[in-house]
């Protein structure tokens, strides 16, 4: 009898998230698996607005775990941690976390014996940050972080700027700062203005930037309020200053006149109402929106409706949001797709809002023979954790669960979607249907028992995906609901799931306990609110090795 060479055998591969054998005990009570710095500090990572609140830890502990975790492996593996930040901040498609983080590798290093003027590598990422400069430099993506930057430092460590944060800004700046960023965000609302942000780190101007110069000087007055005259070579600053001596009476006019000054004169839609000393009518959109980015565009979808913009205005924003060039420049987590669609009265949005949620999920796989994949919607996935996305609407873990359910079983061969609490019920999945439709189809279940919904539900599938904050009661994934139903005894994984199945845990919220151990048998913790860890189940279905995200995965 064939014990080893059988039709399921396949290499084991291990996964980059990884459990110490350490128990402890999860949010509910149960038992708990500790993860290694590094696996904590991914999960983490990967899901933390900062200053927000989860149903289990306040913002302010979370952020107070995640500096934590940052600084001592700043010091223990500074390569990694380099690594990590740069991926965050572009692939990871999480800005603050990633700026937060920089500063406090920073900090550490340059507060202890191990700090080295070079990080020892290689890693490999888009641009390697061996050294603090650089790794300062290759989180600032957008003109307004050097001042965010400078903000969160002097705000936790006093005015003084050490070199390594001075020279990173610097760079950024030379990288980031054009007119348009001026006009953008050099507001009186922040505290760190352009001008201040240059004079505190000496920044020149790039060497191939001939303008630049001009720029900078010309931030500096406006920042002390003295009236030079603006540069000849600054044409778009000087666009905009002419469209501010227009007598207000004569504005609107220039709307459906003279929309090519708004485009040159780098007029945002949050600077024509001010400039209109009015509201936005469907004239203002139509001016506007060629020259809004995308995520502004995903934001103002019902204000577009309301002011009645044209069918012909509505197709140019529709082609944008279906574009996959510019959703991935875009770098919109998938819920912002989600959220556009909540607010939207209207359905003429409905279609490329579904191309844009499929283009923002590129790396969801298309997974072979049979899966079930269980989505969470407990009472832990919705209240205390949402996410402000400047709609109508919260979204919430659960929200964004069903998302990535979704969008696994739309591109499943042969899924089984099931929806579980206490009881659990499977979701039919239509060939070629909606993702968009198909969360709406998700409702809200008490309690937590993944063991009952893995015995109702599995019947000879290949692999099992869970989407889930991981918190549960009563032994491995137990049951919430066990005392009052009789529901099933602590159970392990291998008793529940065969060895020969994979199983991704994918973890929603990054809390610190785990609910199963991961990391090699076929058992995988993955995680995030972006799709690009799921990269990595490929890689695992083919027997590899998978590393971390930024990393080249071995053989």
């Amino acid at each position: 009898m064939s014990r080893f060479n059988t039709r399921t055998t396949r290499p084991t591969a291990t996964s980059p998230v990884t459990t110490t054998g350490e128990h402890t005990a999860t949010y509910e009570g149960a038992t708990g698996y500790l993860r290694d710095s590094k696996s904590e500090l991914f999960l983490l990572a990967v899901s933390n607005l900062v200053a927000t609140d989860t149903f289990y830890e306040t913002g302010a502990a979370r952020d107070d775990r995640y500096r934590q975790l940052v600084r001592e492996l700043a010091i223990l593996d500074p390569a990694w941690t380099a690594g990590l930040l740069a991926w965050l901040r572009t692939e990871g498609n999480m800005r603050t976390a990633a700026l937060v983080g920089a500063a406090e590798f920073v900090h550490a290093r340059l507060n202890t014996s191990a700090n080295a003027a070079v990080i020892p590598g290689p890693i490999n990422v888009g641009i390697a940050p061996y050294s603090n400069r650089q790794v300062i430099d290759s989180v600032l993506q957008r003109a307004d972080e050097p001042g965010e930057m400078i903000g969160y430092w002097t705000t936790h460590y006093g005015r003084r700027l050490p070199k390594p944060l001075k020279r990173g800004i610097a760079d950024a700046a030379q990288r980031l700062y054009n007119e348009r960023a001026l006009l953008k965000y050099d507001t009186d609302s922040k505290g760190y203005r352009v001008g201040d942000v240059l004079e505190l780190v000496h920044a020149a101007p790039a060497p191939d930037k001939a303008w630049q110069g001009d720029l900078f000087k010309h931030a500096i007055d406006r920042r002390h309020n003295r009236d030079e005259t603006i540069p000849a070579r600054l044409t778009t600053i000087r666009a905009r200053d002419e469209l501010t001596r227009v007598p207000v009476e004569d504005r609107r006019a220039l709307l459906t006149t003279g929309p090519d000054r708004l485009a040159a004169a780098g007029m945002t839609w949050e600077a024509l109402a001010g400039w209109l000393q009015g509201p936005l009518d469907a004239a203002a959109w139509e001016a506007v929106i060629p020259s809004m980015g995308l995520m502004a565009l995903a934001r103002n979808l019902r204000n577009f409706d309301e002011a009645g913009v044209s069918d012909a205005a509505a197709a140019t924003v529709a082609a944008r949001l279906a574009d996959p060039d510019e959703v991935r420049r875009s770098r919109m987590l998938p819920f912002r797709f989600w959220a556009a669609y909540k607010a939207a009265p209207s359905l003429r949005w409905a279609h490329a809002l579904e191309q844009a949620l499929g283009h923002s999920l590129a790396n969801v796989p298309a997974l072979t023979g049979r899966t079930l994949i269980l989505v969470d919607r407990s009472p832990s996935m919705f209240p205390g954790y949402h996410f402000s996305t400047e709609t109508t609407s919260d979204i919430t873990l659960a929200e964004q669960a069903a998302v990535f359910g979704a969008a696994l079983a739309l591109r499943a061969t042969n899924p089984t979607l099931v929806e579980f609490g206490w009881t659990s019920q499977e979701i039919q999945v239509p060939k070629g249907g909606s993702a968009l439709r198909l969360v709406e189809r998700f409702g809200r279940i008490d309690g937590t028992d993944i063991p009952s919904a893995v015995k109702k539900h599995l019947d000879g599938h290949d692999r099992v995906v869970i989407v889930t904050d991981e918190q549960t009661q009563r032994g491995w994934l137990p049951s919430n609901g066990a005392s009052l139903r009789g529901g099933m005894p602590a159970t392990r994984i291998d008793d529940l799931i065969p060895t020969s199945v994979q199983v991704y845990m994918w973890n929603m919220a990054g809390y610190r306990p785990g609910a199963t151990p991961a990391g090699s048998r076929n058992r995988h913790t993955l995680g995030g609110l972006s799709d690009s860890a799921f990269r990595l189940i490929p890689l695992l279905e083919a027997g590899r090795d998978a590393s971390w995200p930024w990393e080249t995965a071995t053989a």
